[in-house]
């Protein structure tokens, strides 16, 4: 795996937090999260909440010792401080671990915010705290999720839900879609841009060179050659073979159980599944104390914990704050390589390449599954 040559980029970003459901654990792993002073000492924090939600978490989690610093917006932030704007001055009852209209409208309350803050540049990157998707919806959210909210007011079309965790990272083709819209959904088309679009990625925000992309098959065995399913042979193996000879290392499409089940998953820098499930089990299995939801391909950096609100576990300071640290160090990863990867675009610096591995012949794609 190629990396890019690196150069120096120094600053401080800032990082804006939501606070996501306000009956769930978000409050909770923000605080913890950000409770060691380690965790804060190359950006500065904006939580985008509301002051007494917070206070009534800290205690409820015996964080005495931890204060957010009140801040009217973003830009007079304290660097390095955890920094809180409070959204709101509407008196909120909190119901711990229960999904309520007002905490769907306090979510979306502070995602609006953020988001406002992201697109004027005042904060380097949005991390968001997990929502409930069915009380946040309403005339201003009309969205299975985060990402798709994201995708809209940044005007994107192309983009992608990407998991990532170290050296794992699963994107998923058709995304939040109903299980029985998926096969309808998957053609050649979407195949080469959803892999385009992590190759991108791979390259400018993971600091990847030469990717390698494995595609996921739609059916068990991939369709063992038409007799489970005519998707593999009729949309995927043409798109992949399209994509390979773009110059792209794509390879696949791999039955789904062995790719996992054996270690076939390690030797790629990138896994595109066809459905939700398909790549986000393997995932939470494989990483779900650390695990990242991170949105390709948008030009902002948008990170979130791959958990959700956890109403289970909400005020009985059970929660593990890895994930929410995972997703703000993600975030900061990001910024960085973007920022050299840009600064090298506009000053590029001497390579030594190798052999050309864009060989355009089916043979040395198959050799190379």
């Amino acid at each position: 795996m190629e990396k890019i040559q690196k150069i120096h980029v120094d600053s401080k970003p800032k990082i804006g937090i939501t606070h996501g459901d306000i009956n769930g654990i978000g409050y909770e792993v923000i605080i913890k999260a950000l409770r060691d002073h380690r965790v804060t000492e190359n950006f500065t924090p904006v939580v985008y909440g509301h002051s007494k939600i917070a206070s009534y978490h800290r205690k409820s989690i015996d964080a005495e010792d931890f204060n957010f610093q009140g801040t009217k917006n973003a830009e007079s932030a304290i660097p390095r401080k955890p920094n809180l704007i409070n959204c709101s001055d509407q008196n909120v009852k909190i119901e711990l671990g229960k999904a309520s209209p007002i905490a769907g409208e306090m979510a979306l309350i502070s995602l609006e915010k953020a988001t406002g803050d992201l697109k004027k540049g005042v904060i380097d990157a949005l991390v968001t705290a997990p929502i409930n998707k069915e009380n946040i919806q309403s005339e201003h959210f009309d969205f299975p999720g985060h990402t798709e909210y994201l995708a809209q007011k940044f005007g994107n079309t192309d983009y992608m839900m990407l998991m990532v965790s170290h050296g794992l990272r699963i994107g998923v083709a058709t995304g939040h879609i109903p299980l029985s819209e998926v096969p309808g959904a998957i053609n050649a088309e979407l195949i080469m841009k959803k892999v385009r679009i992590m190759n991108r990625s791979l390259i400018r925000d993971f600091n990847i060179g030469k990717p390698k992309i494995a595609v996921l098959g739609l059916n068990p065995h991939s369709g063992e050659r038409g007799l489970l399913g005519a998707e593999e042979e009729h949309v995927l193996t043409p798109a992949i073979t399209a994509l390979f000879e773009e110059g792209n290392f794509v390879y696949g499409p791999y039955p789904a159980d062995g790719f996992f089940g054996t270690d076939t998953y390690t030797k790629f820098d990138g896994i595109l599944a066809m459905y939700h499930d398909q790549g986000m089990i393997p995932f939470k299995t494989l990483a779900f104390r650390d695990g990242v939801n991170f949105t390709a391909g948008l030009p902002v950096v948008r990170t979130s914990p791959a958990h959700g609100t956890a109403y289970d576990l909400a005020g009985r300071n059970l929660a593990d704050p890895e994930p929410m640290r995972s997703a703000i160090f993600t975030a900061l990863d990001i910024i960085r390589n973007r920022r050299e990867f840009d600064e090298l675009s506009k000053n590029p610096l001497p390579v030594t390449t190798g052999e050309d591995d864009h060989a355009n012949t089916s043979e040395k794609r198959n050799n190379n599954q």
